[in-house]
């Protein structure tokens, strides 16, 4: 598996960190979504399949061993921890949670991009072929994150070219709000008051095709002072 097959999920509850991370691997090539803690990375999974999880120790609330122990109940995705304790009993307690590997911080970049490249290459090629399709599921419509398409039954909805691009960025990080300056600069427009205005309409268009009530929005969530968010089943 190469770093543009695979689809990476960051974790951690440091913003600036998560946001480095993610600009770094996005720019080695691969996919991420990013979560803020163990509970919003619990709704991303229910969502989302993956083929790595990068993830911190120390969070707030429910921690990554934690988390880690949880997950390889039912789950056997490749796990990366992160943490500041480097000594030998919390690797030996990480690895023994599940985890596939354990890097101390601070790291260099590149030594994380070698550690994952080196995990996903372990990874049998047939595990991606034979993966379930990556679908967020929104009552009774269904978007097909790789083939980019919605559907509802067997009937395709059509989507424009912003409305394709605007559900390409919501699900890359869904049950997390994406800034509508946000949103102008990932369409490629001009940055504006105009441009965040234009993204209103179409917002409020994608809304007419996906939500049961489009005046009370379930799916396409406004996030008071942060944007917008996409919160699927």
């Amino acid at each position: 598996m190469s770093g543009f097959d695979a689809h990476l999920l960051i974790v951690d509850d440091d913003e600036r960190i998560r946001d480095l991370l993610k600009k770094f691997l996005v720019r080695a090539g691969f996919l991420v979504t990013s979560a803020r803690d163990a509970a919003h990375a619990r709704r991303v999974l229910d969502g989302l399949e993956f083929d790595l999880i990068v993830m911190d120790v120390m969070m707030p609330g429910e921690d990554g061993i934690s988390l880690t122990t949880s997950l390889r109940e039912t789950l056997s995705t490749p796990i990366m921890l992160l943490t500041a304790r480097g000594e030998t009993e919390h690797r030996i307690t990480g690895l023994e949670a599940g985890a596939d590997d354990y890097l101390a911080k601070p790291f260099e970049p590149k030594e994380l991009l070698l550690r994952i490249n080196a995990i996903l290459r372990r990874m049998p090629e047939t595990s991606a072929q034979e993966a379930a399709p990556k679908v967020l599921h929104l009552g009774p419509i269904r978007y097909d994150i790789d083939r980019g398409e919605m559907w509802q039954g067997d009937q395709l909805i059509r989507l424009t070219g912003t409305e394709s691009q605007l559900m390409k960025i919501f699900s890359t990080c869904p049950g997390e709000a994406v800034s509508r300056a946000k949103l102008v600069e990932d369409l490629g427009r001009d940055r504006g008051q105009a441009q965040e205005r234009a993204v209103d309409v179409q917002i409020t268009r994608l809304r007419r095709k996906i939500e049961p009530n489009p005046k009370q929005p379930q799916y396409l969530q406004t996030v008071r002072g942060a944007g917008y968010m996409l919160a699927p089943d």
